[in-house]
Formats: structure tokens, sequence, C-alpha cells
């Protein structure tokens, strides 16, 4: 199978294998032709299968790039998906003379700025849906002509406060746009909101709320004060290429992030305490190798797409399995091997044991000597 026989553009296939993308995953498989047929669609797949493409592709071939209109919102979580998602959506417009606009439209960025841009008539928003909403409250972003909109990592958007500002913008919107909801796992509470919000959809899974077989779990039992030092050893000992590490805490992250660079481990750190800036810096920096280890809140690391990640560190474990799911299947991406190591106090100890029965998973008790 290849993406032209999915009804792709073929500058979006000559696009796509630039990047070094020749194939198709299951979930473009599946997800692509309803799509392009302006199905109203839920997708749940695992971490690392492919879905952005898998909404990007069919909104871009739909799309009339000689056109002023605006044709697709995407709304995301955080800024760092967004941005992310904009990436994308620039490489494949460089890579593919397309010659289509799209813009962020984020909370933490200048809104006097953001307005300019929108004088270039953007066909694509990405952003957050509190900064969407306001510029639609406001007639500053017209919105009578779009065809599609995205609620990326839907079993989160749809299950907090964002959900009543997702209403409000779907209230404004044209009645028959196509509304794409795209999630990690397949989550019963935010699949029937999806379907009030919608009424008739289509759901498209493959393989979701599972981990791949090709990532290593293990864990380690550490008091909190011991944490630090068995994380430094373990990085002088396995050398990881490419670690994200999870902590619960702002200032816990900030705190792992000096103590390692104070041991010659490079690292930075992403979270809610960091301004949209630093957040930036920091991923480009951990992308293109200058640091090997990115110590993260679970909110600032969600939705990150970034490749060849070795290691998964749990400085503080989820007390939930479907975010440890999140976390793990940031590594092993696209067949490739990964390990997910958790640092747990005995009072967490039956935490690995719920994890194996809730994720069919297998955890590796360890000792920093091995």
């Amino acid at each position: 199978m290849n993406f032209l026989k999915l009804n792709i553009l073929s500058e979006l296939d000559n696009a796509l294998k630039a990047e070094g993308i020749t194939a198709p995953t299951a979930i473009q498989e599946k997800a692509i032709p309803p799509l392009l047929n302006f199905s109203n669609a839920y997708i749940s797949s695992e971490t690392g299968t492919g879905k952005t493409l898998a909404f990007l592709l069919p909104i871009l071939t739909k799309l009339d790039a000689a056109s002023k209109n605006l044709q697709a919102i995407i709304l995301t979580p955080t800024n760092e998906l967004a941005s992310q998602i904009q990436d994308q959506l620039l490489r494949l417009n460089q890579n593919s003379d397309l010659n289509f606009r799209s813009q962020l439209l984020i909370g933490s960025g200048s809104s006097k700025r953001q307005l300019e841009k929108l004088k270039k008539k953007p066909h694509i928003i990405v952003g957050s849906p509190g900064r969407i909403f306001d510029f639609i409250k406001k007639r500053k972003l017209k919105v009578h002509t779009l065809n599609s909109l995205v609620i990326d990592e839907a079993d989160k958007m749809l299950l907090d406060e964002s959900l009543k500002l997702i209403e409000k913008i779907i209230r404004s919107l044209p009645r028959d746009v196509q509304k794409i909801f795209v999630s990690a796992t397949n989550q019963p509470k935010s699949n029937s909101i999806a379907e009030e919000i919608c009424g008739k959809i289509k759901k498209i899974h493959t393989g979701t709320n599972k981990i791949a077989n090709n990532i290593e779990h293990s864990f380690i039992i550490a008091r909190e004060n011991e944490k630090p030092e068995i994380l430094l050893k373990f990085f002088q000992k396995n050398k990881p290429k490419k670690t994200i590490i999870f902590a619960h805490k702002n200032e816990t992250a900030a705190n792992i992030a000096k103590h390692l660079t104070a041991n010659g481990i490079a690292a930075g750190e992403i979270h809610g305490s960091r301004d949209k800036h630093q957040r930036v810096q920091t991923l480009a920096k951990f992308k293109n190798g200058k640091i090997k280890a990115l110590v993260a809140s679970d909110i600032a690391a969600r939705g990150l797409d970034i490749n060849n990640v070795s290691h998964i560190i749990n400085y503080d474990i989820p007390g939930q399995s479907k975010n440890y799911l999140h976390r793990a299947g940031r590594t092993g991406r696209m067949g490739k091997n990964g390990c997910c190591l958790s640092l747990i106090t005995p009072e967490e100890k039956n935490v690995p044991k719920r994890f194996d029965k809730e994720l069919k998973i297998k955890f590796n008790q360890i000792t920093i000597n091995e």
C-alpha cells in the first residue's frame, strides 16, 4: 500500500518521501479514506503511529489553495503540540509546493502580531481553544467558510475545562463542518461526548490502550531522597542517547535538570514554570542532540512527537495506567526498541502489578548495579 492508492495528492506523496515516509501506517490506511469523504470521525491509535498525518493529509488533499478562505482549524491542548503540528504543515508545504498558508494561534503569543498575520488569509489555523474562540467572539476570525475541525488529544480536551470552549467554537461554525477527534487512547467517555456533539460518527481504531511489545519495562525501588543519585548512576552506567524524564511537579523537574547538568549530563526542562520561548528552545536542543535528557511534566510533554527517544524514565510514576501508556509510548516508535524505567517508592510497590494487569505488560525489578 502507498499513499497514492489512498487518493492523496502526488505532491504530498513527494513531500512525505522527502521526509523518508514511503508507506502509510495502519491508522493512516484506515482513517484517510473516510476523512477524504468528509465523514465525522473519532480516530484512536497509540502514540507514535502517525495520527497527525492521518488527519493532515486528507485536509490538505481537499484544500483549495487558490482560495482566500479559512478551511480548517486544529485545536490542541498545549502550545507545544500546536507548534509541532504547524512545523509538520510547514515541512509539507515546503516540500510539496502546494502554497497553502497555515498559522499558529496560541495563548502565549502576541494577539496583535497574530491579528496582523491573519491578514495573510491562512487556510489552516492551529492553536488553543481559548485564543481561537476569543478571536471568533471578537469577529477577528471568520469561520463561515470552514470545512474541517480537528480536536487533537480528544481524550483530554473533551474531559476538562476545554470542552466548554470547544462547544462554543462548534456552535459558531457552519452545521456541516467535518469534525475529527483524535486520541492515543480509546476512552468510552470521550467517545460518548464526541457522539453527543456529532450524532453520527465513524470510529476508527487501531490497537489502542496497549503498549508496543518492543518496549522493555523495568522499575527500581527507591526512597524519595535516593532518587537523584540513582538517576545519575543510571545515566553514568547506561549512557542513554535520548531520554525523556517525567516528574509530577515543576520544581522537581527543574531540580532534576540542574542535578544532571551539574554532573556533566546535558539536560533541559519543559514544564509550566517555563515560558513558551524557553520550552521551544529546549525542545529544539533535545531534537538536535545538544541535550541528552529532557525533563518534563505530563502537561508540557503531551502530544510531543520526537524521533529516536531511547529511554523514558518515570522519576515520579503516574497513578493511572493510561498516563503510563502515554509516557511509555514516546519510545519504541516505528518498530524501534525502547526502554521505560520507573523509580518507585516502597509505598508504590504495588503499582507495577496493577499496570501489569491493566496494560498486559511485564515489569522487571532491577537494581542500579544490574
